[in-house]
C-alpha cells in the first residue's frame, strides 16, 4: 500500500479542472456584507434605503431582521457563558472589527459592492479590550448579561505537584510567554452557494469542513430540522481547521435566499474579509510559570496560568480549553502538572480550530520551558530532551491519555544525523567566533488524532457530544466497478487516492476500477454527527469505516460466489481472475466476476434464492472509536486515539543589520504510524512545515489598542510562499499504532514543528546575551527590539533557584 502511486485527484486538480465553490452558481444572486469598522460599538441605526434603490439590488438584510428571524447560536460553555448572545449578524452591537451588520443582494458582485457602500450605519463607539489578561479584569464587558469576560476556566491538576517542588534540586521561574495569533490563509477563502428552497430544504454548496457539528449549530438557529439542511462540498482549496467556522455566513446567505424569493445566493469572501472576520488561531499567554527539576535536568513538575484569547464570541470554544490537555505533558514523561486555564473574550475576531488546534500552543509552551531550563542549567538542548522524553510506549499521561506508539529519542537521533549535528556544532562555534549570530534548535511536535468529543463534558457536564465516528459506503456496480463514499471532507489530503488504495489492496483488485466519490453530501446518508475532516482523523475514522464497509462487501461477494460456484466460502478469495475482478478459488480454476455477481443481485432478481435476499452489495459501515467518557471532576480519561509525532532540527543565522533570520539547514522527521502512501505523507509534512515557518517568521495578526487589525491584507500579513521556504531534509520513522486496524495514525498537523524549532534556535543564537525569548513570532522588528534592549519586549524574566547543592 505504500508503493508510489499517482494521486487520483491529480488528473483534475493539476490540470486546473477542479470544481470549487466559485466555479458554481452561474445563475445565482450575489451578496455583499457590510462590516463594522469598529471593534466595539452600539448600533444606533442602519439605513438601507439608498442601497435598496440602487441598480440591480434585489433585497437587503439587517441584523435586526436576523434577530427577529433566528435564534441565537447555542453555546458549548456552561453558565454563565451560555448566556452569550451570538447571531450570524450583529443586531444592536458589534464586538469585533469586521463583524457583519447588513447584507446587500444584487444581480452581480459589482452591483452588490456598489450598493453596500450606500448603507449608512450610525455607530456609538464603546471602550475596547484587546488583551486577554486585561479582559479578565472585567472593566469592559463584552456581554453584560454574562457578567464576566471569562468564557470558561478551571484548574487542571494531576500528580503531587507540591511534593515535587519541595523535593526539587532547582526551581526555575519564568514570568511570561506568549503564543501569537495567526491563521492558515488557505488559497480559497470562505464561500457558499445557498438556496432556501420553497419546499423548506436549504441547499448549501460550500467549503465547510466539519458539517456534522456545524449542522448542530445552524439547525436550531434557523428553527429547522437538521434533516432539512443539505450540506455539500466539492473540491476545497485548503481548510486547515478554520473553515469549521463558516456556518454563520452560510446562515446569512440562507436568510437572503428566502427573502429574495428562494433564489440561490452566492457569497465569496475576499481576502480582507477573510483576515478580518473568518477565524483566527488561538492566542495564548502563559504566566507565573514554575518548573521543578532534578540536578540532572529531569523536569518533575510544572505549574502555570494559561490565559487563552477566544475573541468576541466563543462559537466552537471553549472546547480548546480542554483539547490542549490531549498533549498535557507534550512529549515528556512529566507526571506532576498544575495548570490554571482561563479563557477570555476580547474585541477581536473569534478564533477557530487552526492546524494543531489548542494543542500546538501547549506543546510550544513546554518546548520553551525545556529550552529555557536547559540554558539555565547549562545542559545541551538535545541532552535535555533525551533526559525528559517519554521512555516507552504505550504511555499513559497523568490525565489518562494513552500515547499509542513512538520513539522520540530515536527520531531526534535521526534528525541530528540528517543535518550533521556534530559538524554544525563545530561550525556554529567557529562562526560565533567571527561575531556571527548562529543558533541550533530542536522542536518536538505531537499530532493527536481522532478527538473523543466526550472531553466536552469536562467543559460542560451537560454536553450532548461524546466519542467519535465516521461512515463509509462501498458498492459493487453492475459492471463490476467499485464505488466508495465516505463522510470526510477532503481539502487536499488525497482522500480519494488513499480510499482507492485501501479498497483495491483489501480486495486484491486494480485501483483503476475503484471510484471514490469526491466531496461531501449530507444527502448521501454516508455521514454521522462527527463527520468532517479535522483533528487528523481521516487515517483512523474514515479509513476504519472504509475497511469495515469493504469487509461487509467481501462477505457478501463470497456468499453469492459460493452459491454460484458450489464452493465453501473458505475456499474462495477476491482478486483478479483472467484479467477481471471477481471471486474464485486460490488456484483460479473456478471463478465468477464481480459484474456477474452484481447483475444477479441487482438486475436478474427473478427467482433469487431466499438466502440471498438480504444481499445488497451496497454496504454501509460506521466506525466508532473505542472511547469512554472521561471523568469530568478529575479531568481524566483518554481524549484522543492516536499520537503522531515530528522532530524538527534547524540551524539559523540572524543578520545583525537587517535582523532577518536565515535558515541554514533544516530536517524534519515524521512518525505517523504505518505509512499508507509515502508521497502523500511527505507532502503533508512539507506543507505543514510551511505553515510553521510562516507563523514563526512572517505571519502575525496584530491589533492596535482600538481593535483595528493592522495586518488585514497580504501587504501587511505576509503569508509564506515557495520563495520563502527553506530546503527541508525529510525523514520518516514508522511506529505502527496498536489502536488502528492497519497501524496508521492521523497526521498533518505538525505545523508547530518549525515554530518550536525556530524559537529554540533563536534562543540558542542569542544565548550569550542572556536573553530568554518569550514569543512564538519574531519579525525583524521584533528581533531588533530584543537585540537593542527595548524594555521588556520579547524577553522573559527568568530566575533559577538552587534548593539543593549540585
Amino acid at each position: 500500500m505504500n508503493a508510489p502511486f499517482r494521486r487520483k485527484e491529480d488528473n483534475r486538480l493539476v490540470r486546473g479542472r477542479g470544481r470549487f465553490v466559485d466555479d458554481e452558481g452561474g445563475r445565482a444572486l450575489h451578496v455583499r456584507l457590510v462590516r463594522s469598522p469598529y471593534a466595539h460599538a452600539r448600533i444606533r441605526s442602519v439605513d438601507v434605503s439608498a442601497a435598496e434603490a440602487s441598480e440591480g439590488v434585489i433585497c437587503t438584510l439587517t441584523g435586526a431582521e436576523v434577530a427577529a428571524l433566528t435564534n441565537r447560536f447555542m453555546q458549548i460553555a456552561p453558565p454563565p457563558a451560555d448566556q452569550v448572545i451570538d447571531y450570524c449578524m450583529a443586531p444592536d452591537r458589534v464586538r469585533f472589527q469586521g463583524e457583519p451588520v447588513a447584507a446587500v443582494v444584487a444581480t452581480s458582485v459589482a452591483l452588490a459592492v456598489d450598493a453596500a457602500e450606500k448603507v449608512r450605519v450610525d455607530y456609538e463607539p464603546l471602550p475596547v479590550v484587546v488583551d486577554a489578561v486585561e479582559s479578565l479584569r472585567n472593566e469592559t464587558l463584552l456581554h453584560e448579561q454574562v457578567g464576566t469576560n471569562e468564557s470558561w476556566g478551571s484548574l487542571f491538576e494531576w500528580g503531587e505537584v507540591d511534593k515535587a517542588f519541595a523535593d526539587a534540586d532547582t526551581v526555575v521561574t519564568i514570568d511570561r510567554l506568549k503564543f501569537h495569533r495567526f491563521s492558515s490563509t488557505p488559497l480559497e477563502t470562505y464561500g457558499g452557494v445557498v438556496t432556501w428552497e420553497a419546499s423548506g430544504r436549504i441547499d448549501m454548496l460550500c467549503n465547510l469542513i466539519q458539517p456534522g457539528v456545524a449542522m448542530k449549530f445552524m439547525a436550531p438557529a434557523l428553527s429547522v430540522s437538521p434533516e432539512q439542511l443539505r450540506v455539500r462540498t466539492q473540491d476545497i482549496g485548503g481548510g486547515f481547521g478554520i473553515k469549521q467556522n463558516l456556518y454563520p455566513y452560510l446562515m446569512i446567505a440562507a436568510l437572503c435566499s428566502r427573502k429574495a424569493g428562494h433564489r440561490p445566493i452566492k457569497w465569496i469572501e475576499d481576502r480582507r474579509e477573510h483576515l478580518q472576520g473568518s477565524a483566527h488561531g488561538n492566542e495564548r499567554t502563559f504566566l507565573d510559570i514554575k518548573v521543578a527539576l532534578k540536578a540532572d535536568g529531569e523536569i518533575t513538575a510544572v505549574s502555570a496560568t494559561h490565559i487563552d484569547d477566544c475573541g468576541a464570541y466563543p462559537r466552537y470554544e471553549p472546547l480548546g480549553g480542554v483539547i490542549w490537555s490531549q498533549v498535557a505533558p507534550a512529549s515528556y514523561r512529566l507526571r506532576n502538572l498544575r495548570i490554571n486555564f482561563r479563557q477570555a473574550m476580547t474585541n477581536k475576531c473569534p478564533v477557530g480550530p487552526n492546524r494543531g488546534f489548542s494543542r500546538m500552543q501547549n506543546v510550544w509552551f513546554l518546548e520553551r520551558v525545556v529550552d529555557i531550563c536547559a540554558h539555565e542549567m547549562g545542559i545541551a538542548p538535545d541532552v535535555m530532551r533525551r533526559r525528559n522524553y517519554i521512555p516507552e510506549m504505550p504511555w499513559t499521561t497523568p490525565n489518562g491519555c494513552v500515547y499509542d506508539s513512538g520513539d522520540y529519542a530515536a527520531m531526534l537521533a535521526m534528525a541530528k544525523e540528517m543535518i550533521g549535528w556534530d559538524g554544525w556544532i563545530a561550525k556554529r562555534d567557529a562562526m560565533r567566533a567571527e561575531g556571527r549570530l548562529v543558533g541550533i534548535g530542536i522542536g518536538t511536535a505531537l499530532d493527536s488524532g481522532t478527538n473523543n468529543f466526550g472531553q466536552s463534558t469536562i467543559v460542560n457536564p451537560k454536553s450532548g457530544l461524546s466519542g467519535n465516528s465516521e461512515a463509509a459506503n462501498v458498492r459493487v456496480g453492475v459492471d463490476g466497478s467499485l464505488t466508495v463514499i465516505v463522510g470526510s471532507v477532503p481539502q487536499g489530503q488525497s482522500h480519494e487516492t488513499v480510499a482507492a488504495q485501501i479498497v483495491a489492496k483489501e480486495l486484491g483488485v486494480p485501483e483503476d476500477i475503484v471510484r471514490v466519490a469526491s466531496g461531501f453530501d449530507s444527502e448521501r446518508a454516508t455521514h454521522t454527527s462527527h463527520s468532517g475532516t479535522y483533528a487528523s482523523q481521516f487515517a483512523v475514522t474514515s479509513v476504519g469505516a472504509i475497511h469495515g464497509a469493504v469487509e461487509k462487501v467481501r462477505a457478501e461477494l463470497l456468499t453469492v460466489a459460493a452459491m454460484l460456484l458450489q464452493k465453501q466460502r473458505s475456499e474462495l478469495r477476491t482478486g483478479v481472475f483472467g484479467g477481471v475482478a471477481g471471486v474464485g478459488t486460490a488456484d483460479g480454476g473456478s471463478h465468477v466476476s464481480f459484474a456477474d455477481i452484481s447483475n444477479l443481485i441487482n438486475t436478474k432478481t427473478a427467482g433469487l434464492p431466499a438466502e440471498l435476499e438480504d444481499i445488497t452489495l451496497n454496504c454501509r459501515y460506521v466506525y466508532r472509536a473505542p472511547f469512554q467518557l472521561p471523568d469530568p471532576v478529575r479531568k481524566y480519561g483518554n481524549l484522543t486515539l492516536t499520537y503522531a509525532a515530528q522532530v524538527h532540527v534547524g540551524v539559523i543565522e540572524i543578520d545583525p543589520l537587517t535582523h532577518n533570520i536565515h535558515v541554514l539547514d533544516y530536517a524534519a522527521v515524521d512518525d505517523c504510524g504505518r505509512v499508507m502512501n509515502h508521497t502523500i505523507v511527505k507532502g503533508q509534512v512539507i506543507g505543514a512545515a510551511a505553515h510553521g515557518f510562516g507563523a514563526a517568521l512572517m505571519e502575525n495578526l496584530r491589533y492596535d489598542a482600538n481593535g483595528n487589525l493592522l495586518t488585514a491584507t497580504f501587504s501587511d500579513y505576509c503569508p509564506i510562499t515557495m520563495l520563502n521556504m527553506p530546503n527541508i531534509r525529510y525523514g520518516n520513522r514508522e511506529s505502527p499504532s496498536p489502536f488502528t486496524y492497519n497501524g496508521a495514525k492521523g497526521m498533518g498537523e505538525g505545523g508547530g514543528g518549525p515554530i518550536f524549532a525556530l524559537s529554540s534556535a533563536l534562543q540558542d543564537a542569542l544565548a550569550a546575551s542572556g536573553a530568554r525569548l518569550n514569543q512564538s513570532h519574531y519579525s525583524p522588528s521584533d528581533l531588533h527590539a530584543v537585540m537593542t534592549g527595548a524594555p521588556a519586549r520579547g524577553i522573559a524574566q527568568v530566575s533559577a533557584t538552587r534548593q539543593r547543592p549540585v
